[in-house]
């Protein structure tokens, strides 16, 4: 039996795009340094994302656990070594799912606030859908690391989340938008923050590096990377 030199990912996907953008850049930068396709294999499940706002809109989060956990059942079988969810707002969740999984998980939101105290930074500003700046997933993990965190105010979440819903989970990116997240991003700056972490996998898509007043934690392509590190092992590894 040939020794694979490489694990498995398995991706639990919610929303298209998100998932789409991390599946991309795992098999981007994933290759053999030498220029072959050799990316570690791949299999990402999702359930409509229907499913999963209903349950998110109910804060049945029980429910949200039951269907990742039902799409991790799936990409266990195709033999994933271990799985990582492209969506930062259903890792409220990942308590429930990391008990009952068969596979260990990387968590989205402990990657980025590792990354954040990486370079230093004190206190930043969480951009997402209204449950996750509202909700626990960033503060507890930020705070497990002595980062501070703001979000924006209420307005401005309405705004935020709109714009997701109605734009970024379809694949519409706007000129608009853009700079409203950008002038958002911009008031963060004003009130303390280093940095910005971009907490819905679709905003990368809409805001860069170059957009933002603020350096970016791209919560997306952060994980796509912290997959590779696990699933690429050394030579004879």
């Amino acid at each position: 039996m040939v020794k694979r030199e490489t694990e498995h990912i398995g991706i639990v996907a919610c929303s298209s795009e998100g998932a789409a953008l991390c599946y991309r850049t795992i098999c981007a930068e994933g290759v053999d340094p030498k220029g072959r396709h050799s990316h570690p294999e791949v299999t990402m499940h999702t359930y409509p994302l229907d499913k999963y706002m209903r349950y998110i809109e109910a804060d049945d989060w029980t429910g949200v656990a039951d269907l990742m956990l039902s799409s991790a059942q799936k990409v266990a079988k195709t033999g994933a070594d271990f799985i990582i969810c492209p969506d930062n707002t259903i890792h409220q969740a990942f308590d429930q799912v990391a008990k009952k999984s068969p596979l260990p998980w990387l968590h989205i939101a402990e990657i980025v606030a590792t990354e954040a105290a990486h370079r230093n930074y004190k206190r930043v500003g969480v951009l997402g859908t209204r449950h996750l700046m509202e909700g626990p997933v960033y503060p507890t993990k930020l705070a497990a690391a002595n980062i501070e965190h703001l979000v924006p105010t209420k307005d401005e979440q309405r705004c935020i989340n709109g714009v997701i819903f109605d734009q970024l989970v379809k694949g519409q990116f706007t000129a608009r938008s853009r700079a409203q997240f950008t002038e958002i991003i911009d008031r963060l700056k004003n009130r303390g923050c280093d940095a910005v972490i971009l907490g819905c996998t679709e905003i990368p898509l809409l805001i860069s590096q170059v957009d933002s007043p603020l350096p970016t934690l791209d919560s997306t392509r952060l994980l796509a990377r912290a997959a590779l590190k696990r699933a690429i092992k050394p030579h004879g590894g």
